[in-house]
């Protein structure tokens, strides 16, 4: 891995023990799909963490530095990930937050996952999401609840796993966005009381002409098609579901051409890309 660290504008060697992002998990993070050194949704990930940092009352860093050492890392032109993290830096020990305090920040490359074969095995997940408004939709660096659904998934030995909140409605996947297919209409949960709002979900809404609801299990269970979404991995067919499985549906294939034409790192050409220098 190479990453570059930085505390406000000065780049430094490490991160200090007192960073209040290992000591709390006070922070955020994007991680971006990077094609042939270029950054396709740049913009939406910037966004996004600038709205956490707002919600958070974290001090932006300066957008060009970050998107100059972003790109060096990736000054080869070759395929990869990026992880953008941010955390309110260095502070006293006590959870009172001290504006004084320069931001750390700190880019870091990735090779890309490789691509599933076929399509994911999924289970629901015991894990629950608490509600939370003020941290919903932002991606805050405290995920210890998709951690704990994760290890779930791994011990099951399924793909990924659907995350309810405590009332029992859909809301995610521990590493994605999900949309669900009836009658011809795609749907996927709405998103204000916790998870995340993926910038890959956010770019898709409008062209599949989603809709926005509340999403019980059962409208899972009963769905014609069912696809994952994240801003890495793009979209990944659902194939079953504990005992529900589903074949390839041509509505997820479409899909799938649009989001290529919204990314390029998506397209059938560059989906089975690794890059193997990182």
């Amino acid at each position: 891995m190479q990453a570059s660290v930085f505390s406000g504008a000065r780049e430094v060697q490490a991160v200090s023990p007192g960073d209040r992002g290992l000591a709390y998990g006070d922070g955020l993070f994007e991680t971006m799909r990077v094609h042939r050194g270029a950054l396709p949704w740049w913009d939406a990930h910037w966004a996004r963490l600038a709205l956490g940092a707002a919600r958070l009352d974290i001090r932006l860093p300066d957008a060009g530095q970050v998107r100059e050492a972003a790109e060096a890392l990736f000054a080869n032109g070759d395929s990869g990930v990026l992880k953008l993290l941010l955390t309110r830096g260095a502070g006293s020990r006590g959870y009172a937050p001290d504006p004084a305090h320069a931001p750390t920040w700190i880019v870091s490359r990735h090779p890309l996952p490789p691509e599933p074969g076929a399509g994911l095995v999924l289970r629901w997940c015991d894990t629950r999401l608490a509600r939370q408004p003020a941290l919903a939709g932002i991606k805050h660096c405290n995920r210890l609840e998709h951690v704990l659904a994760r290890a779930e998934c791994d011990r099951a030995g399924v793909d990924d796993g659907l995350l309810r909140d405590c009332d029992g409605q859909v809301v995610s996947a521990t590493a994605g966005n999900v949309f669900v297919l009836h009658d011809d209409a795609w749907v996927t949960p709405p998103l204000e009381r916790c998870g995340v709002a993926g910038t890959c979900r956010a770019a898709l809404l409008e062209p599949l002409r989603a809709r926005v609801e509340p999403l019980p299990p059962g409208a899972v269970e009963s769905a014609d098609a069912v696809f994952l979404c994240n801003a890495v991995r793009g979209i990944l067919p659902v194939a079953r579901l504990g005992a529900r499985t589903w074949p390839p549906h041509p509505a997820v294939a479409g899909a799938r051409r649009i989001l290529a034409r919204l990314h390029p790192g998506f397209s059938p050409d560059n989906l089975s890309l690794e890059d193997p220098d990182t």
